[in-house]
Protein backbone atom coordinates (compact mmCIF):
# COMPACT_ATOMS: atom_id res chain seq x y z
CA UNK A 1 0.00 0.00 0.00
CA UNK A 2 2.65 2.30 0.11
CA UNK A 3 6.26 2.66 -1.43
CA UNK A 4 8.57 2.22 0.92
CA UNK A 5 7.10 -1.65 1.80
CA UNK A 6 7.76 -1.74 -2.26
CA UNK A 7 10.79 -1.10 -1.64
CA UNK A 8 11.43 -3.40 1.33
CA UNK A 9 10.61 -6.15 -0.59
CA UNK A 10 12.15 -5.03 -3.73
CA UNK A 11 15.16 -5.42 -1.83
CA UNK A 12 14.11 -8.97 -0.98
CA UNK A 13 13.48 -9.89 -5.06
CA UNK A 14 16.63 -8.80 -5.01
CA UNK A 15 18.16 -11.25 -2.89
CA UNK A 16 16.61 -14.15 -4.17
CA UNK A 17 17.36 -13.85 -7.41
CA UNK A 18 21.34 -13.68 -5.84
CA UNK A 19 20.02 -17.14 -4.16
CA UNK A 20 18.67 -18.65 -7.68
CA UNK A 21 21.27 -17.19 -9.86
CA UNK A 22 24.39 -18.78 -7.82
CA UNK A 23 22.44 -21.88 -7.51
CA UNK A 24 25.41 -23.81 -8.57
CA UNK A 25 27.89 -22.56 -5.69
CA UNK A 26 30.64 -24.94 -6.88
CA UNK A 27 30.25 -23.27 -10.17
CA UNK A 28 32.91 -20.08 -10.19
CA UNK A 29 30.85 -18.37 -12.95
CA UNK A 30 27.59 -18.77 -11.25
CA UNK A 31 28.92 -17.06 -7.80
CA UNK A 32 30.16 -14.48 -9.56
CA UNK A 33 27.08 -14.12 -11.67
CA UNK A 34 25.00 -13.93 -8.59
CA UNK A 35 27.40 -11.18 -7.31
CA UNK A 36 27.45 -9.21 -9.89
CA UNK A 37 23.69 -9.26 -10.27
CA UNK A 38 23.09 -8.18 -6.51
CA UNK A 39 26.16 -5.58 -6.80
CA UNK A 40 24.75 -3.64 -9.69
CA UNK A 41 20.66 -3.97 -8.36
CA UNK A 42 22.12 -3.10 -5.17
CA UNK A 43 23.63 0.26 -6.36
CA UNK A 44 20.68 1.15 -8.63
CA UNK A 45 18.49 0.40 -5.55
CA UNK A 46 20.70 3.62 -3.59
CA UNK A 47 18.79 5.59 -5.98
CA UNK A 48 15.69 4.25 -5.40
CA UNK A 49 15.90 4.58 -1.72
CA UNK A 50 17.14 8.37 -2.21
CA UNK A 51 14.58 9.05 -4.38
CA UNK A 52 11.70 7.51 -2.15
CA UNK A 53 12.67 10.02 0.57
CA UNK A 54 13.41 13.00 -0.93
CA UNK A 55 9.76 11.98 -2.40
CA UNK A 56 8.33 11.28 0.94
CA UNK A 57 10.23 14.39 2.76
CA UNK A 58 8.40 16.97 0.25
CA UNK A 59 4.74 15.00 0.16
CA UNK A 60 5.17 13.94 4.07
CA UNK A 61 3.26 10.84 2.74
CA UNK A 62 4.44 6.98 1.42
CA UNK A 63 0.95 5.98 0.79
CA UNK A 64 0.45 5.18 -2.77
CA UNK A 65 -3.53 6.37 -2.66
CA UNK A 66 -2.33 9.32 -1.27
CA UNK A 67 0.57 9.95 -3.99
CA UNK A 68 -2.11 9.20 -7.06
CA UNK A 69 -5.25 11.19 -5.84
CA UNK A 70 -3.38 14.59 -6.66
CA UNK A 71 -0.08 14.49 -8.16
CA UNK A 72 0.30 17.47 -10.00
CA UNK A 73 -0.86 19.19 -7.04
CA UNK A 74 1.88 17.45 -5.16
CA UNK A 75 4.33 17.93 -7.69
CA UNK A 76 3.70 22.05 -7.94
CA UNK A 77 4.34 22.37 -4.23
CA UNK A 78 7.73 21.74 -5.11
CA UNK A 79 7.92 23.32 -8.60
CA UNK A 80 10.03 26.72 -6.52
CA UNK A 81 12.62 24.07 -5.90
CA UNK A 82 15.31 23.38 -8.15
CA UNK A 83 18.39 21.59 -8.45
CA UNK A 84 20.72 21.77 -11.36
CA UNK A 85 17.70 22.89 -13.09
CA UNK A 86 15.56 20.11 -12.51
CA UNK A 87 12.65 20.49 -9.80
CA UNK A 88 13.08 18.22 -6.40
CA UNK A 89 9.67 16.43 -8.05
CA UNK A 90 11.94 15.19 -11.40
CA UNK A 91 15.29 14.64 -9.17
CA UNK A 92 13.02 12.19 -7.40
CA UNK A 93 10.86 10.60 -10.10
CA UNK A 94 14.19 10.17 -11.81
CA UNK A 95 16.04 8.64 -9.00
CA UNK A 96 13.39 6.11 -8.44
CA UNK A 97 13.27 5.23 -12.15
CA UNK A 98 17.30 4.08 -11.31
CA UNK A 99 15.63 1.58 -9.37
CA UNK A 100 13.34 0.24 -11.86
CA UNK A 101 16.14 0.24 -14.28
CA UNK A 102 18.03 -1.32 -12.36
CA UNK A 103 15.97 -4.43 -11.93
CA UNK A 104 14.79 -4.26 -15.32
CA UNK A 105 18.24 -4.07 -16.70
CA UNK A 106 18.07 -1.08 -18.90
CA UNK A 107 21.05 0.58 -19.76
CA UNK A 108 23.64 1.32 -18.48
CA UNK A 109 22.99 -0.84 -16.20
CA UNK A 110 22.25 -4.30 -18.12
CA UNK A 111 25.04 -5.78 -17.44
CA UNK A 112 23.75 -8.17 -14.72
CA UNK A 113 21.52 -9.79 -16.77
CA UNK A 114 23.59 -12.06 -19.66
CA UNK A 115 25.47 -13.28 -17.25
CA UNK A 116 22.38 -14.14 -14.72
CA UNK A 117 21.68 -16.74 -17.77
CA UNK A 118 24.41 -19.16 -15.24
CA UNK A 119 21.49 -19.98 -12.89
CA UNK A 120 19.16 -22.80 -14.10
CA UNK A 121 17.13 -22.56 -16.80
CA UNK A 122 13.78 -22.52 -15.05
CA UNK A 123 15.26 -19.52 -13.05
CA UNK A 124 16.35 -17.56 -15.93
CA UNK A 125 12.62 -18.36 -17.31
CA UNK A 126 10.89 -17.61 -14.23
CA UNK A 127 12.84 -14.56 -12.32
CA UNK A 128 14.38 -13.03 -15.69
CA UNK A 129 11.54 -13.66 -18.12
CA UNK A 130 8.54 -13.00 -16.17
CA UNK A 131 8.93 -11.62 -12.39
CA UNK A 132 11.91 -9.83 -11.39
CA UNK A 133 13.51 -7.95 -14.62
CA UNK A 134 9.66 -6.64 -14.97
CA UNK A 135 9.43 -4.90 -11.55
CA UNK A 136 10.90 -1.77 -12.64
CA UNK A 137 8.56 -1.43 -15.53
CA UNK A 138 5.78 -2.03 -12.42
CA UNK A 139 7.30 0.05 -10.57
CA UNK A 140 7.14 2.89 -13.35
CA UNK A 141 3.27 2.26 -14.10
CA UNK A 142 2.50 1.89 -10.69
CA UNK A 143 3.34 5.34 -10.07
CA UNK A 144 2.73 6.43 -13.66
CA UNK A 145 0.40 9.31 -13.02
CA UNK A 146 2.90 10.89 -11.06
CA UNK A 147 5.57 10.61 -14.05
CA UNK A 148 2.73 12.47 -15.98
CA UNK A 149 3.41 15.40 -13.69
CA UNK A 150 6.68 15.48 -14.50
CA UNK A 151 7.14 14.79 -18.39
CA UNK A 152 11.25 15.68 -18.86
CA UNK A 153 11.01 12.55 -16.90
CA UNK A 154 9.09 10.35 -18.89
CA UNK A 155 11.10 11.98 -21.97
CA UNK A 156 14.26 10.49 -20.32
CA UNK A 157 12.67 7.40 -19.76
CA UNK A 158 11.88 7.05 -23.49
CA UNK A 159 15.64 7.48 -24.25
CA UNK A 160 17.06 5.16 -22.01
CA UNK A 161 14.62 2.70 -22.96
CA UNK A 162 15.19 3.16 -27.16
CA UNK A 163 18.50 3.35 -26.87
CA UNK A 164 18.21 -0.27 -24.76
CA UNK A 165 16.09 -1.55 -27.10
CA UNK A 166 18.17 -1.10 -30.25
CA UNK A 167 21.78 -1.78 -28.40
CA UNK A 168 20.30 -5.15 -27.15
CA UNK A 169 18.98 -6.32 -30.11
CA UNK A 170 21.94 -5.32 -32.01
CA UNK A 171 24.00 -7.59 -29.29
CA UNK A 172 21.42 -10.63 -29.85
CA UNK A 173 21.96 -10.67 -33.45
CA UNK A 174 25.65 -11.91 -33.06
CA UNK A 175 25.34 -14.11 -30.14
CA UNK A 176 25.88 -17.76 -30.01
CA UNK A 177 25.24 -18.79 -26.73
CA UNK A 178 21.64 -19.47 -27.08
CA UNK A 179 20.39 -18.50 -23.58
CA UNK A 180 22.76 -14.92 -23.68
CA UNK A 181 20.53 -14.20 -27.14
CA UNK A 182 17.26 -14.69 -25.14
CA UNK A 183 18.75 -12.92 -22.66
CA UNK A 184 19.42 -10.05 -24.26
CA UNK A 185 15.83 -10.29 -25.99
CA UNK A 186 14.29 -9.74 -22.46
CA UNK A 187 16.57 -6.67 -22.08
CA UNK A 188 15.15 -5.61 -25.54
CA UNK A 189 11.66 -6.27 -24.60
CA UNK A 190 11.68 -4.61 -21.64
CA UNK A 191 12.76 -1.53 -22.99
CA UNK A 192 9.83 -1.98 -24.87
CA UNK A 193 7.59 -1.50 -22.20
CA UNK A 194 9.56 0.99 -20.93
CA UNK A 195 9.37 3.36 -24.25
CA UNK A 196 5.52 2.47 -24.54
CA UNK A 197 5.75 3.97 -20.87
CA UNK A 198 7.95 7.03 -21.66
CA UNK A 199 6.07 7.79 -24.48
CA UNK A 200 2.57 8.52 -22.96
CA UNK A 201 1.65 11.85 -21.29
CA UNK A 202 -1.37 13.42 -19.71
CA UNK A 203 -3.37 12.57 -22.43
CA UNK A 204 -2.79 8.91 -22.07
CA UNK A 205 -4.71 8.99 -18.49
CA UNK A 206 -7.28 9.26 -20.40
CA UNK A 207 -6.58 7.15 -23.78
CA UNK A 208 -4.89 4.26 -21.77
CA UNK A 209 -2.80 4.02 -24.77
CA UNK A 210 1.23 3.77 -23.81
CA UNK A 211 0.23 2.90 -20.53
CA UNK A 212 -2.27 0.07 -21.32
CA UNK A 213 0.21 -1.10 -24.13
CA UNK A 214 2.92 -1.54 -21.82
CA UNK A 215 0.96 -3.63 -19.61
CA UNK A 216 -0.46 -6.03 -21.96
CA UNK A 217 3.01 -6.26 -23.61
CA UNK A 218 4.80 -7.37 -19.65
CA UNK A 219 1.51 -9.95 -19.80
CA UNK A 220 2.42 -11.73 -23.20
CA UNK A 221 5.82 -11.23 -22.81
CA UNK A 222 5.74 -13.64 -19.99
CA UNK A 223 4.36 -16.47 -21.38
CA UNK A 224 6.41 -16.55 -24.75
CA UNK A 225 10.05 -15.83 -23.03
CA UNK A 226 9.09 -18.43 -20.57
CA UNK A 227 8.59 -21.06 -23.57
CA UNK A 228 11.51 -19.95 -25.23
CA UNK A 229 13.89 -20.29 -21.78
CA UNK A 230 11.89 -23.28 -20.68
CA UNK A 231 12.55 -24.52 -24.75
CA UNK A 232 16.17 -23.80 -24.41
CA UNK A 233 16.63 -25.80 -21.24
CA UNK A 234 15.01 -28.83 -23.36
CA UNK A 235 17.37 -27.83 -25.86
CA UNK A 236 20.43 -27.99 -23.71
CA UNK A 237 19.56 -31.49 -21.67
CA UNK A 238 19.62 -32.55 -25.03
CA UNK A 239 22.91 -31.38 -26.77
CA UNK A 240 24.37 -30.58 -22.99
CA UNK A 241 26.26 -27.63 -24.71
CA UNK A 242 24.46 -23.73 -25.07
CA UNK A 243 26.70 -23.29 -28.31
CA UNK A 244 24.59 -23.12 -31.44
CA UNK A 245 28.02 -24.47 -33.55
CA UNK A 246 26.69 -27.96 -31.31
CA UNK A 247 23.09 -27.79 -32.30
CA UNK A 248 21.22 -28.48 -36.18
CA UNK A 249 18.74 -30.49 -37.52
CA UNK A 250 17.18 -30.69 -33.98
CA UNK A 251 13.92 -30.56 -35.45
CA UNK A 252 13.94 -34.21 -36.20
CA UNK A 253 15.02 -35.05 -33.29
CA UNK A 254 12.44 -32.88 -30.67
CA UNK A 255 9.53 -32.09 -32.70
CA UNK A 256 7.31 -31.12 -30.00
CA UNK A 257 10.36 -28.85 -28.65
CA UNK A 258 10.76 -27.65 -32.20
CA UNK A 259 6.71 -26.64 -32.67
CA UNK A 260 6.56 -25.03 -28.97
CA UNK A 261 9.69 -22.98 -29.47
CA UNK A 262 8.76 -21.73 -33.20
CA UNK A 263 5.03 -20.70 -31.82
CA UNK A 264 7.42 -18.54 -29.14
CA UNK A 265 9.43 -16.76 -32.25
CA UNK A 266 6.43 -16.26 -34.21
CA UNK A 267 4.94 -14.43 -31.03
CA UNK A 268 8.57 -12.22 -29.80
CA UNK A 269 8.86 -11.34 -33.91
CA UNK A 270 4.52 -10.42 -33.82
CA UNK A 271 3.51 -12.40 -36.65
CA UNK A 272 0.00 -12.15 -36.18
CA UNK A 273 -2.00 -13.84 -34.54
CA UNK A 274 0.38 -15.41 -31.65
CA UNK A 275 0.16 -12.75 -28.54
CA UNK A 276 3.12 -10.75 -29.22
CA UNK A 277 1.31 -9.33 -32.24
CA UNK A 278 -1.40 -7.30 -30.65
CA UNK A 279 0.77 -5.73 -27.71
CA UNK A 280 3.59 -5.09 -29.70
CA UNK A 281 0.96 -3.30 -32.40
CA UNK A 282 -0.32 -1.65 -29.20
CA UNK A 283 3.10 -0.12 -28.22
CA UNK A 284 4.14 1.07 -31.76
CA UNK A 285 0.65 3.37 -32.00
CA UNK A 286 2.03 5.21 -28.87
CA UNK A 287 5.07 5.54 -30.59
CA UNK A 288 4.01 7.07 -33.41
CA UNK A 289 1.22 8.91 -31.28
CA UNK A 290 4.25 10.58 -29.86
CA UNK A 291 6.33 10.92 -33.07
CA UNK A 292 7.49 9.49 -36.06
CA UNK A 293 11.02 9.48 -34.87
CA UNK A 294 9.85 7.16 -31.98
CA UNK A 295 7.50 4.92 -34.34
CA UNK A 296 10.56 4.60 -36.77
CA UNK A 297 12.92 3.51 -34.43
CA UNK A 298 11.16 0.78 -32.34
CA UNK A 299 10.04 -0.29 -35.98
CA UNK A 300 13.36 -0.86 -36.74
CA UNK A 301 14.12 -2.68 -33.37
CA UNK A 302 10.75 -4.55 -33.87
CA UNK A 303 12.75 -5.95 -37.27
CA UNK A 304 16.23 -6.53 -35.49
CA UNK A 305 14.18 -8.78 -33.05
CA UNK A 306 11.99 -11.11 -36.06
CA UNK A 307 15.85 -11.37 -37.16
CA UNK A 308 17.70 -12.74 -34.34
CA UNK A 309 14.57 -14.23 -33.01
CA UNK A 310 14.90 -16.31 -36.49
CA UNK A 311 18.62 -16.51 -36.69
CA UNK A 312 18.65 -18.73 -33.64
CA UNK A 313 15.41 -20.80 -34.64
CA UNK A 314 17.09 -21.99 -37.77
CA UNK A 315 20.27 -22.52 -36.33
CA UNK A 316 19.05 -24.83 -33.27
CA UNK A 317 16.32 -26.74 -35.36
CA UNK A 318 17.11 -26.44 -39.41
CA UNK A 319 21.10 -25.26 -39.42
CA UNK A 320 22.87 -28.39 -40.91
CA UNK A 321 25.18 -31.16 -38.49
CA UNK A 322 25.21 -34.58 -39.75
CA UNK A 323 25.98 -36.55 -36.73
CA UNK A 324 26.04 -36.29 -32.80
CA UNK A 325 29.54 -37.71 -31.66
CA UNK A 326 28.93 -38.89 -28.09
CA UNK A 327 25.13 -39.32 -28.05
CA UNK A 328 21.62 -39.03 -29.93
CA UNK A 329 19.64 -35.98 -29.17
CA UNK A 330 15.85 -36.71 -27.88
CA UNK A 331 12.97 -35.13 -26.73
CA UNK A 332 13.04 -33.54 -23.52
CA UNK A 333 11.21 -35.95 -20.57
CA UNK A 334 6.93 -35.04 -20.35
CA UNK A 335 7.44 -33.17 -17.04
CA UNK A 336 9.80 -30.68 -19.40
CA UNK A 337 7.91 -30.35 -22.66
CA UNK A 338 4.38 -30.50 -21.12
CA UNK A 339 4.94 -26.58 -19.96
CA UNK A 340 5.99 -25.79 -23.22
CA UNK A 341 2.90 -27.26 -24.85
CA UNK A 342 0.95 -25.43 -22.47
CA UNK A 343 2.83 -22.05 -22.58
CA UNK A 344 2.44 -22.45 -26.72
CA UNK A 345 -1.44 -22.50 -26.26
CA UNK A 346 -1.45 -19.88 -23.94
CA UNK A 347 0.70 -17.91 -25.85
CA UNK A 348 -1.48 -18.60 -29.18
CA UNK A 349 -4.79 -17.19 -27.36
CA UNK A 350 -3.61 -14.46 -24.92
CA UNK A 351 -3.69 -11.64 -27.54
CA UNK A 352 -7.21 -12.10 -27.75
CA UNK A 353 -8.04 -11.50 -24.19
CA UNK A 354 -9.51 -7.70 -23.88
CA UNK A 355 -6.40 -6.94 -21.63
CA UNK A 356 -7.54 -3.22 -21.60
CA UNK A 357 -10.91 -4.25 -19.19
CA UNK A 358 -8.74 -5.17 -16.37
CA UNK A 359 -5.92 -2.33 -16.67
CA UNK A 360 -6.61 1.44 -15.26
CA UNK A 361 -4.99 4.41 -13.91
CA UNK A 362 -8.77 6.25 -13.09
CA UNK A 363 -10.76 3.35 -12.84
CA UNK A 364 -12.35 3.68 -16.74
CA UNK A 365 -11.42 0.56 -18.81
CA UNK A 366 -9.03 0.75 -21.19
CA UNK A 367 -9.97 -1.16 -25.01
CA UNK A 368 -7.61 -2.26 -27.24
CA UNK A 369 -8.15 -0.88 -31.13
CA UNK A 370 -5.55 -2.04 -33.77
CA UNK A 371 -4.07 0.79 -36.07
CA UNK A 372 -3.63 -1.25 -39.11
CA UNK A 373 -1.52 1.40 -40.86
CA UNK A 374 0.83 0.26 -37.84
CA UNK A 375 0.29 -3.28 -38.15
CA UNK A 376 0.68 -3.84 -41.74
CA UNK A 377 3.64 -1.49 -41.72
CA UNK A 378 5.50 -3.74 -38.78
CA UNK A 379 3.87 -7.01 -40.13
CA UNK A 380 5.89 -5.95 -43.24
CA UNK A 381 9.10 -4.66 -41.69
CA UNK A 382 8.74 -8.43 -39.83
CA UNK A 383 8.12 -10.50 -42.58
CA UNK A 384 11.15 -9.24 -44.73
CA UNK A 385 13.48 -9.72 -41.29
CA UNK A 386 12.28 -13.13 -41.27
CA UNK A 387 12.90 -13.68 -44.73
CA UNK A 388 16.70 -11.77 -44.02
CA UNK A 389 17.45 -14.71 -41.34
CA UNK A 390 15.65 -17.19 -43.78
CA UNK A 391 18.15 -16.64 -46.47
CA UNK A 392 20.75 -16.19 -44.62
CA UNK A 393 20.63 -19.13 -41.90
CA UNK A 394 17.89 -21.48 -43.06
CA UNK A 395 21.15 -24.10 -44.17
CA UNK A 396 24.74 -23.84 -43.26
CA UNK A 397 26.26 -21.38 -46.01
CA UNK A 398 29.00 -18.82 -45.64
CA UNK A 399 26.68 -16.20 -45.80
CA UNK A 400 26.84 -14.73 -42.36
CA UNK A 401 30.56 -15.15 -42.07
CA UNK A 402 30.79 -13.64 -45.24
CA UNK A 403 28.92 -10.53 -43.60
CA UNK A 404 30.87 -10.98 -40.39
CA UNK A 405 34.26 -10.03 -42.69
CA UNK A 406 32.48 -7.03 -44.06
CA UNK A 407 31.83 -5.78 -41.00
CA UNK A 408 34.44 -6.83 -38.77
CA UNK A 409 34.73 -4.37 -36.22
CA UNK A 410 30.77 -4.00 -35.78
CA UNK A 411 31.06 -7.60 -35.64
CA UNK A 412 33.39 -8.17 -32.62
CA UNK A 413 32.21 -5.03 -30.88
CA UNK A 414 28.71 -6.43 -30.67
CA UNK A 415 30.02 -9.77 -29.81
CA UNK A 416 31.83 -8.21 -26.88
CA UNK A 417 28.65 -6.61 -26.10
CA UNK A 418 30.27 -3.28 -27.36
CA UNK A 419 32.65 -3.88 -24.45
CA UNK A 420 30.33 -2.56 -22.00
CA UNK A 421 31.91 -5.11 -19.04
CA UNK A 422 35.65 -4.33 -19.94
CA UNK A 423 34.60 -0.16 -19.00
CA UNK A 424 32.84 -1.26 -15.96
CA UNK A 425 36.32 -3.26 -15.09
CA UNK A 426 38.22 -0.29 -16.21
CA UNK A 427 36.38 1.81 -13.79
CA UNK A 428 36.10 -0.04 -11.47
CA UNK A 429 39.43 -1.68 -11.24
CA UNK A 430 41.64 1.15 -12.73
CA UNK A 431 40.10 4.21 -11.46
CA UNK A 432 37.95 3.30 -8.07
CA UNK A 433 40.07 0.57 -6.94
CA UNK A 434 43.63 2.14 -7.82
CA UNK A 435 43.10 5.54 -8.16
CA UNK A 436 40.90 6.37 -5.37
CA UNK A 437 40.50 3.53 -2.64
CA UNK A 438 44.21 2.58 -2.90
CA UNK A 439 45.13 6.33 -1.63
CA UNK A 440 42.35 6.35 0.87
CA UNK A 441 43.55 2.68 1.82
CA UNK A 442 47.28 3.77 2.21
CA UNK A 443 45.64 7.03 4.11
CA UNK A 444 44.04 4.70 6.37
CA UNK A 445 47.03 2.08 7.36
CA UNK A 446 49.27 4.49 7.48
CA UNK A 447 48.16 7.68 9.14
CA UNK A 448 44.97 6.51 10.63
CA UNK A 449 46.30 3.20 11.78
CA UNK A 450 49.83 4.72 12.28
CA UNK A 451 48.92 7.47 14.69
CA UNK A 452 46.79 5.03 17.01
CA UNK A 453 49.81 2.34 16.78
CA UNK A 454 52.19 5.36 17.17
CA UNK A 455 50.20 6.36 20.12
CA UNK A 456 50.21 3.05 21.71
CA UNK A 457 53.84 2.47 21.37
CA UNK A 458 54.80 5.45 23.14
CA UNK A 459 52.44 4.83 25.86
CA UNK A 460 54.09 1.28 26.35
CA UNK A 461 58.06 3.02 26.00
CA UNK A 462 56.71 4.98 29.08
CA UNK A 463 55.19 2.87 31.17
CA UNK A 464 57.95 0.46 30.79
CA UNK A 465 60.35 3.35 31.68
CA UNK A 466 58.32 4.49 34.69
CA UNK A 467 56.92 0.44 36.27
CA UNK A 468 59.49 0.61 38.89
CA UNK A 469 57.84 4.02 40.49
CA UNK A 470 55.23 1.26 41.71
CA UNK A 471 57.34 -2.09 42.25
CA UNK A 472 55.34 -3.30 45.40
CA UNK A 473 59.58 -3.33 46.68
CA UNK A 474 59.34 -2.02 50.13
CA UNK A 475 63.23 -1.49 49.93
CA UNK A 476 62.75 0.32 46.58
CA UNK A 477 60.78 2.96 47.98
CA UNK A 478 62.58 3.23 51.08
CA UNK A 479 65.83 3.71 48.67
CA UNK A 480 63.59 6.36 46.70
CA UNK A 481 62.39 8.69 49.54
CA UNK A 482 65.55 9.12 51.14
CA UNK A 483 66.92 10.00 47.74
CA UNK A 484 64.31 12.46 47.13
CA UNK A 485 64.61 13.86 50.95
CA UNK A 486 68.20 14.41 50.44
CA UNK A 487 67.74 16.21 46.92
CA UNK A 488 65.23 18.41 48.77
CA UNK A 489 67.82 19.27 51.43
CA UNK A 490 70.19 19.89 48.81
CA UNK A 491 68.21 22.09 46.91
CA UNK A 492 66.76 24.25 49.69
CA UNK A 493 70.71 24.26 51.24
CA UNK A 494 72.03 25.59 47.47
CA UNK A 495 69.07 28.02 46.86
Amino acid sequence: TNIFQMYIFWELVGVSSYLLIGFYYTKPAAVSASKKAFIVTRFADLGFLIGILILSFFTETFDFATLMSNPSALVSETAGMTFMGCSVAAWAMALIFMGGAGKSAMFPLHIWLPDAMEGPTPVSALIHAATMVVAGVYLVARLFPMYCAVPEVLELITWVGAITALYAAVVACVQTDIKRVLAFSTISQIAFMMVALGVASDVDLHTGLGYMASMFHLFTHAMFKALLFLGAGCIIHAVHSNEMSEMGNLRKYMPVTHITFLIACLAIAGIPPFSGFFSKDEILTAAFEKSAFWGVWMTAVAGLTAFYMFRLYYRIFWWSKPSYEHHTPHEAPAAMYLPLVFLALVTCVAGFIPFGEFVSVNGEAYHIHLDWSVATTSIIVTVAAIALATWMYLSENTKPKALADKFRALHTAAYHRFYMDELYMWVTHKVIFQRICRPIAWFDRHIVDGTMNMLATVTNGVSYGIRKLQSGYIQWYVWVFIMGALLIAVLAMCF
